[in-house]
């Protein structure tokens, strides 16, 4: 009689995938997010830029204030997350940034993610521990998080001078990466002025065009802010913003593939909006449906391969 073959669990799950490799990492990943945002938050990073030659865990702890051995193990991790280097000399172990460590997590850089990542950490992370609750109640979590009312959407975005300025730092420091590709996405040289009202209410958005009564293509970067219903969408679009004939809106939006499959990131964005603001991310065609719908013509999407695209109508002819 030939010997059996163990192939797996006792349900004949096959041996390779006995082991949860994938949701072991899922489950750890946020484990990883903090680690990243207390090395910034601590200035670790800071700290090895500032320095002439690579350092030991005990200068570092010095310099940002913290325990010898908390800041062992916080370096360790870094290191196995690749965003340290570690060097011997003389028996002793020295660390120091790595390149993209360098460019994107210290605070002088001109692409630095400083301000996102502190952002990430003290606001949307607070918030996602109410994940559960927002699926369940199709709302934002201000209240539960922080104790604010979110009835009206930009008072609990910006409930202090401080929150405010993070989440403007949070803005700008995204469009460092992605702002160029998105303007470069269409050729906008027909247009002869250029009215930037992302990050602001439909109110906001009037006034500048108010101001600007020759304004041609307004940017609505909606990605951190509302990501609107689909009614206060086309009312923002077609009311509240005085638009001229021969204009046009350009979106700066993370889109998702038509069938919704991916990417990913959108998909966990669009979470992230259900938390912070009960909006949602959307395809290029779910896009044009409510420009179009807003009064816009001749709709077309440029993805740049980053983490936003651009979504371009056309007011009139």
């Amino acid at each position: 009689m030939a010997e059996r073959q163990e192939t797996g669990s006792s349900e004949g799950t096959p041996a390779a995938d006995a082991y949860p490799r994938k949701i072991l990492e899922y489950m750890e990943g946020f484990l990883i997010s903090k680690t990243l945002f207390s090395a910034c938050e601590l200035g670790v990073f800071d700290v090895l830029l500032a320095s002439e030659h690579p350092l030991s865990a005990e200068e570092i702890s010095r310099a940002v204030g913290a325990s010898l051995d908390g800041t062992q193990r916080l370096l360790a991790a870094c290191t196995g997350l690749q965003l340290l280097n570690t060097h011997q000399e003389n028996g002793r172990v020295l660390y120091s940034n790595t390149e993209q460590a360098s460019v994107y997590l210290t605070r002088s850089s001109p692409v630095s993610l400083y301000e996102s990542i502190q952002y990430s950490s003290r606001t949307i992370y607070l918030g996602w521990h109410y994940l559960t609750d927002a699926v369940r109640e199709g709302r934002n979590q201000y209240e539960k998080a922080f104790g604010v009312s979110s009835n009206d959407l930009f008072e609990a975005l910006y409930r202090s001078d401080e929150e405010m300025l993070k989440f403007m730092q949070l803005m700008n420091s995204i469009w460092n990466i992605c702002g160029k590709d998105v303007i470069t996405a269409f050729d906008l040289s027909p247009f002869n002025i250029i009215c930037d009202v992302g990050g602001c209410s439909g109110a906001l958005a009037k006034r500048c065009t108010s101001a600007y009564p020759g304004c041609t293509v307004t940017i609505f970067d909606l990605p951190k802010v509302v990501h609107m219903s689909r009614e206060h969408f086309v009312t923002g679009a077609d009311q509240r913003i005085s638009f001229h004939e021969g204009g046009a809106v350009l979106l700066v939006e993370a889109l998702l593939h038509e069938d919704g499959s991916g990417p990913v990131t959108v998909q966990l964005f669009s979470l992230n909006m259900l938390v912070q603001t009960e909006g949602r991310e959307r395809t290029a065609a779910q896009y044009a449906a409510l420009l179009a719908a807003a009064g816009f013509t001749g709709v077309h999407h440029r993805l740049t391969g980053k983490i936003y695209d651009a979504v371009l109508g056309h007011k009139g002819t």
